[in-house]
């Protein structure tokens, strides 16, 4: 018969949870740093077919845009990985 395990009791309920606060924190940061990504690629479109719009090779859509994108998923690894600091 296998021995059941049990935690110990002076072990607190927020050290089993893989998030805390500042996981979370720098999760929403992520996700702002990526929504504005994509919200600088929009547009550039040209409305008529015939008729070329250079907007479209601005520089927020070519360098501004991914690197915010790239800044974005970075963050967002970083809030997965990251381990809360141990307390004192």
């Amino acid at each position: 018969m296998k021995k059941k395990e049990t935690k110990p009791k002076n072990q607190n309920t927020d050290d089993l949870f893989p998030f805390h606060k500042e996981n979370y924190k720098f999760l929403f940061l992520g996700l702002i740093l990526l929504a504005l990504g994509f919200i600088l690629m929009i547009g550039g479109g040209s409305d008529n077919p015939n008729v070329f719009n250079k907007s479209i090779f601005d520089a927020q859509r070519l360098t501004v845009a991914p690197l915010l994108l790239i800044a974005g998923f970075v963050v967002e690894m970083w809030a997965v990985l990251k381990r809360p600091a141990p307390k004192k």
